[in-house]
């Protein structure tokens, strides 16, 4: 038509195709961050990024009869029912960041959990039978004993995680684990697929039929498995420093 749409999913009209990847991280893999594919679509452009992510791992799981425990995402792959679908269904955490159009539910203040009197809260917990998260005071020594609610105040405070998927969930957005995932693994989402893109050259294909990309995205992700097979059979050790640096070539008459 001439422009590109503002919002996924929002027109029949598209150019090209795109590759949806869910991927595993070996963590056992020492010398560097290995991510492996597990379950791969191509779809049409103008396909919302949503519709995928269920089927992904409703797939991993009648294949594999498993299901990782923790699925870290970008905010295109953000829905809550889907999230909570997921976790309800399949007990899968899908760890998103927050949008800046979402409001912030209790206990969460300025971005934090805290108690109904402003304590900073810490998170204790999950418990799957009622499905609520558990939050605890993080420094009771410093406010709780002044606090004129300390001697009527439980101690401990129960959401239920349906409240909001990536607040609370099956992991809260405020936990030192949704933290760490969404600060150390999020990131490497993009090199794995800067590999696929740039090394392997789907970035520079114009495929203009739906089969003809699936064999490519397919292709894609035999050579990513055949190069993690072989990284783990035969690892190598990492670079020192001694390695980067330049040395200056001698003249074998010297």
């Amino acid at each position: 038509m001439g422009a590109r749409t503002i919002k996924t999913g929002q027109s029949r009209w598209f150019v090209g195709y795109k590759k949806h990847t869910l991927r595993l991280w070996l963590a056992h893999y020492q010398p560097a961050v290995l991510l492996i594919p597990l379950i791969s679509w191509a779809a049409p452009a103008n396909h919302n990024e949503t519709n995928f992510v269920f089927p992904s791992l409703l797939r991993c799981a009648k294949r594999f009869d498993w299901v990782p425990q923790w699925t870290v995402g970008d905010m295109a792959y953000i829905d809550l029912k889907v999230q909570r679908r997921l976790r309800e269904e399949l007990k899968v955490a899908f760890i998103t960041r927050m949008r800046r159009d979402m409001r912030w539910v209790e206990p969460y203040v300025d971005g934090l959990p805290r108690c109904p009197q402003g304590q900073p809260l810490q998170w204790l917990g999950f418990d799957p039978a009622d499905q609520q998260q558990w939050f605890a005071a993080a420094n009771p020594q410093e406010l709780c004993l002044s606090c004129w609610h300390c001697h009527r105040c439980p101690r401990q405070f129960a959401y239920p995680a349906a409240r909001h998927e990536i607040l609370l969930g099956q992991v809260p957005h405020g936990s030192w684990l949704a933290k760490h995932l969404c600060e150390k693994v999020r990131p490497w989402i993009e090199p794995a697929q800067s590999f696929e893109k740039h090394q392997l050259g789907l970035s520079d294909f114009f495929l203009n039929s739906l089969q003809l990309a699936w064999v490519s995205f397919l292709m894609a992700d035999a050579v990513a498995l055949l190069r993690a097979k072989a990284m783990l059979c035969d690892p190598k050790p990492p670079l020192t420093l001694s390695d980067l640096t330049p040395v200056q070539l001698g003249f074998p008459w010297a």
